[in-house]
């Protein structure tokens, strides 16, 4: 799936009241950059980076969808070959729960 279709169905999937505070995220999606801001009632996806996320995302869009839309973690094999990178894996559980 396209990066562009990919966050527009994650706004589109957002269960709300799942995240304790507000929070930020960084994602590189591939070659497309977006900031995604969680608060308990919504989901806002923009283009572009932001300074001090809370948690930093790059993942091959393969692995991103699978994370997101099938709510499956990235493999081994993923991380091993640079397809998956995160620095708060805390909040990338978080993040999978965020979305049906």
């Amino acid at each position: 799936m396209n990066a562009d279709l990919l966050v527009a169905e994650m706004t589109r999937r957002y269960i709300p009241n799942q995240v304790p505070r507000p929070l930020t995220y960084y994602l590189s999606i591939g070659e497309a950059k977006y900031t995604m801001r969680l608060v308990a009632t919504s989901c806002t996806i923009t283009p572009g980076k932001v300074e001090g996320a809370d948690c930093v995302i790059k993942s091959h869009p393969d692995v991103f969808e699978r994370l997101v839309l099938k709510r499956q973690a990235p493999g081994a094999l993923d991380i091993a070959r640079g397809r998956f990178k995160t620095n708060d894996v805390a909040l990338l559980a978080l993040l999978r729960d965020c979305f049906q």
